[in-house]
């Protein structure tokens, strides 16, 4: 089922894409430090799922907030004349990493207890 959801969002994402104006360059980084967040709060979610604590209102708040807040950091920092955009960027990156870690860390355990459950059959 999350097979067949992942593949009509992969092909409704293609078509979008290929249908989609080319976004100018003076908003791309807007939309860099927005996509870079919204994958910080996508990876929180997957991370509190596998801790079992996930609340819905929680990841589609950060999901926005995020967004939202790392966009004004960058346009603020446009208008100063300040690469502000950076802090966010390091701030999100690292916590994808943590999340990451988090992630990887419960399957390897997971595995290796798999593992470790079929040599004790045998």
């Amino acid at each position: 089922m999350i097979v067949i959801a992942i593949l009509i969002g992969c092909i409704i994402g293609a078509v979008i894409g290929m249908n989609s104006p080319v976004i100018p360059y003076t908003y791309s980084i807007f939309l860099a430090i927005a996509v870079v967040a919204a994958l910080d709060s996508v990876f929180g979610g997957i991370t509190s799922v596998l801790k079992k604590n996930f609340d819905l209102t929680i990841f589609i708040s950060g999901f926005f907030c995020n967004s939202i807040l790392s966009i004004a950091l960058t346009y603020l920092g446009q208008k100063l004349n300040l690469d502000i955009y950076l802090a966010a960027l390091v701030v999100f990156v690292g916590r994808m990493f943590t999340n990451l870690t988090i992630i990887r860390r419960h399957y390897i355990e997971k595995w290796t207890n798999k593992r470790e459950k079929e040599e004790v059959k045998e």
